[in-house]
């Protein structure tokens, strides 16, 4: 059972995240498309970083706390499912926060501007303020 010993680290990482999605509503796995775009350059970068590391032999894991399953260049696909499994759960969390502050996410659909940025935009903020004109130096 050792050999499960990642895998289950893994696993608690995900049960204690994924249940952000449904009650916070942060919809971070309906989104797949943009997950995946944000997940490949890091699983891509920390993928070649293990895969060199292991090389150099810098880089070791022991085979009776992991599957034993092994990709290309010898790293374990336990390492693999790390480099998803931790950003998702960092994501769901960091999305879970956003969602309680109430914290705009950046996609929202364009609208009118309301609260202390309407008066600015309205012309009627310290912002609309004309600038005095220069006054002018008679010698």
């Amino acid at each position: 059972m050792r050999q499960f010993a990642y895998l289950g680290v893994l696993a608690g990482c995900l049960v204690c995240a994924l249940w952000l999605e449904p009650v916070f509503r942060v919809n971070v796995l309906r989104r797949w498309r943009r997950l995946l775009l944000t997940l490949a350059p890091v699983v891509l970068v920390f993928v070649l970083w293990d895969l060199a590391a292991i090389a150099a032999g810098h880089w070791t894991f022991d085979p009776e706390q992991t599957t034993g399953v092994l990709l290309p260049g010898e790293l374990p696909v336990d390492e693999l499912l790390f480099f998803v499994v931790v950003p998702v759960c960092t994501i769901l969390g960091f999305e879970a926060v956003r969602a309680v502050n109430r914290w705009p996410a950046g996609d929202e659909p364009a609208g009118p501007p309301t609260g202390p940025d309407r008066a600015v935009a309205d012309g009627a903020g310290p912002s609309a303020d004309p600038v005095p004109p220069a006054r002018e130096s008679r010698a």
